[in-house]
């Protein structure tokens, strides 16, 4: 797997690759990822709406939508079965692992889609090239094959709790996972999944947003007691910070990432 790929490399490909801008922001920090990206984006960039391109079907934040649906929105990006995407963002919630995931499970070669180690911030600061152009793509006809073994629901997260065949791992920071802290949506009671280990995904980030090497995140998951022999899931607050630590896991493992989809926007609705 291609987990991650250098801001020199891309620097290096940005003609060779599909770039996607998937910036996205928690309701309180009130940013417009797509004001932001249209005022300064990676070249050759396209904007990806998290929400828009989630499941519309649900009242619960950017759930995976139907095999049919993604192959609309990726076919009308303009990207192919055959092009090596590379996500990124602008964001405190690193929201470009979730495309990652998101393409992952909608079959698209492992190899072919990376995440930008570092965020824009990072890529301006390096001075590599930026732009206003909005480009648009010539519709393809994108194919996808869904693998539903990459993600959990919440009668499984429930018969886990008594049988105890993976770990639950919550991406959360500490004080929102011991409930001392009140949860970004209103609608969420505090705390957390009965037998869930928290890991919160900044510790696997170094301070200019790019990932920990590879020893140092075997380390700080078997810091919190987590098994590399068994099977792992992850949670967080709605899906997408999860995703972080499937990377990180897919990292030191491999392995594709496991996910509770609606994490704990839908288990801790009040």
């Amino acid at each position: 797997m291609n987990q991650l790929v250098s801001s020199e490399w891309l620097n290096q490909n940005l003609d060779k690759v599909k770039i996607l801008d998937a910036s996205w922001h928690l309701p309180t920090v009130k940013r417009n990822s797509f004001e932001e990206y249209k005022a300064s984006h990676i070249t050759n960039s396209i904007f990806f709406d998290i929400d828009r391109y989630s499941n519309q079907k649900t009242n619960l934040p950017h759930m995976l939508p139907s095999k049919e649906d993604w192959e609309i929105i990726v076919s009308n990006l303009g990207i192919n079965n055959s092009d090596h995407i590379i996500v990124y963002d602008n964001s405190e919630v690193f929201s470009s692992c979730r495309v990652w995931y998101t393409f992952l499970y909608f079959g698209h070669d492992p190899d072919l889609i990376s995440v930008l180690d570092g965020n824009f911030e990072k890529w301006v600061t390096e001075k590599r090239p930026v732009s206003k152009e909005i480009i648009k793509n010539d519709k393809t006809n994108y194919k996808s094959n869904e693998n539903s073994t990459l993600v959990i629901n919440k009668s499984k997260v429930n018969e886990n709790i008594t049988q105890n065949k993976f770990q639950l791992i919550d991406a959360r920071g500490e004080q929102r996972f011991l409930g001392l802290q009140p949860e970004p949506r209103k609608e969420l009671r505090s705390g957390n999944i009965k037998g869930s280990i928290n890991l919160p995904f900044q510790n696997i980030i170094n301070k200019n947003r790019t990932f920990k090497k590879k020893d140092e995140l075997i380390k700080i998951f078997k810091s919190k007691d987590i098994s590399f022999e068994k099977e792992m899931a992850f949670t967080c607050g709605s899906g997408v910070t999860a995703c972080i630590l499937g990377l990180a896991n897919s990292i030191i493992s491999g392995r594709k990432p496991i996910i509770y989809d609606g994490s704990w926007a839908e288990y801790g609705l009040k």
